[in-house]
């Protein structure tokens, strides 16, 4: 049973919806000196965000992105990959030599990873919350305790709140070998579609490796049917430590009025679960882009969302958010410093 600090966080938010901001808002854009809304997707960005924040002339200068980190029980089913390989993601993103590193350099974004459930040793640098060395294998028991899924929320609930007061806007990311099949699984038993609709087929990765991974989603979907009646029996039989967390996080970001850029499936599985605790979460949450992949098309359809950016990406640990934070900050930039300079009425 999900907390009671999850329960009344999750109960207090409402819409951000405004219709005399909206308006403002929408003043705001069509006073500049060109064509109404021809920058397209960036105004109605602007417009986002601007309700979100509560204001017509939002400040957009601390950017912030979050990389929760968990390892999978799940890969004991699958050859390859596992802690090792979550470990070297982890050390590349602490180490500054991610591609998501890389553009948070070049645009002010001060990074962070929160480690709630690796499988090693802590590693320095990183914001340490362990939970357990990682979820249990979904395929042959529910992957979380209660107890865990709980302490999980509770950190991103708490880091939301913490998070609020450093940022203007924050990316949110995922770093873990398996998260995308605890997402899958997870996305599957909220969404009643088929593993095939919801499993990553990333490029260079076999039909029978391909198949195997569906085997294991189907497989650990309907071993947990019963359990899969709430969403919080959901996250707990097949979701992830950092998946959990991601998921509080968006409750605690929302009820803050903190805009939170998502990237990829993980964090968007733990978008769909935000949206069943509190549907209006959602409002909250701007999604970065669309991945080469017909599995987290489903997902953006599942919520009802659209994108910012559909440029063929499929670079991870928060690669997306950041180009979503920089599509943003393009969007606030040129709707609140241009100015007409031409001297007529």
């Amino acid at each position: 049973m999900i907390s009671a600090k999850l329960r009344a966080t999750a109960g207090a938010i409402r819409p951000l919806m405004d219709r005399n901001l909206a308006d403002a808002l929408d003043a705001q854009v069509r006073k500049q000196p060109r064509r109404a809304f021809s920058l397209g997707q960036l105004d109605r960005l602007f417009i986002h965000f601007g309700l979100i924040r509560g204001s017509s002339t939002p400040a957009l200068h601390r950017k912030g992105l979050i990389a929760f980190a968990g390892d999978h029980g799940v890969l004991d089913e699958l050859d390859g990959g596992g802690p090792e390989q979550t470990l070297r993601e982890v050390r590349q993103f602490l180490r500054g030599g991610s591609a998501a590193q890389v553009l948070c350099r070049q645009s002010g974004i001060e990074p962070l990873l929160v480690n709630v459930g690796l499988a090693g040793e802590e590693e320095p640098g990183a914001l340490n919350f362990p939970i357990a060395p990682g979820t249990m294998n979904m395929t042959r028991g529910a992957a979380m305790t209660e107890e865990q899924v709980n302490a999980a929320l509770e950190i991103g609930l708490h880091l939301a709140g913490e998070t609020a007061v450093r940022f203007d806007v924050v990316g949110l990311a995922q770093i873990g070998a398996g998260g995308d099949l605890a997402a899958a699984a997870l996305i599957s038993a909220l969404s009643g579609r088929d593993a095939a609709e919801t499993t990553l087929h990333p490029e260079g990765v076999s039909h029978f490796d391909y198949a195997r991974s569906l085997h294991c989603v189907r497989s650990a979907v309907i071993r947990h049917q019963s359990e899969s009646v709430s969403h919080f029996g959901s996250l707990r039989a097949l979701g992830g430590l950092e998946i959990a967390a991601m998921a509080g996080f968006l409750l605690g970001a929302a009820s803050r009025r903190l805009p939170v850029v998502i990237d990829g499936l993980a964090a968007g599985a733990a978008a769909a679960v935000a949206r069943a605790m509190a549907p209006d979460a959602l409002d909250a949450m701007i999604f970065s882009h669309r991945l080469p992949d017909a599995a987290h098309a489903s997902l953006l359809k599942f919520l009802a969302v659209e994108p910012l950016l559909d440029l063929q990406i499929s670079e991870a640990a928060g690669f997306g958010s950041v180009l979503g934070i920089q599509a943003l900050e393009l969007a606030v930039l040129l709707n609140l410093e241009i100015r007409d300079l031409t001297g007529t009425p």
